[in-house]
């Protein structure tokens, strides 16, 4: 009987970590695609910035 309940526990034990596991991989996941969405829109709006300012500086220099 103590066997049995051994078992049960361990099995019950193991399918806890498998859930567990697979929870952490799923917030993983989603962490990433954040992180990667999150670089794009600085780029873009870096990209934006620098080309802003080399407009205005153009335009400086052709008002001189």
């Amino acid at each position: 009987m103590r066997k049995i309940l051994l078992a049960a526990a361990v099995a019950g034990a193991a399918l806890s970590v498998a859930a567990c596991s697979e929870k952490t991989q799923d917030a993983a996941a989603t962490t990433a695609d954040s992180a990667m969405a999150d670089t794009s829109a600085n780029a873009d709006a870096m990209a934006n910035t620098a080309s802003d300012g080399a407009s205005d500086m153009a335009s400086d220099a052709a008002a001189q």
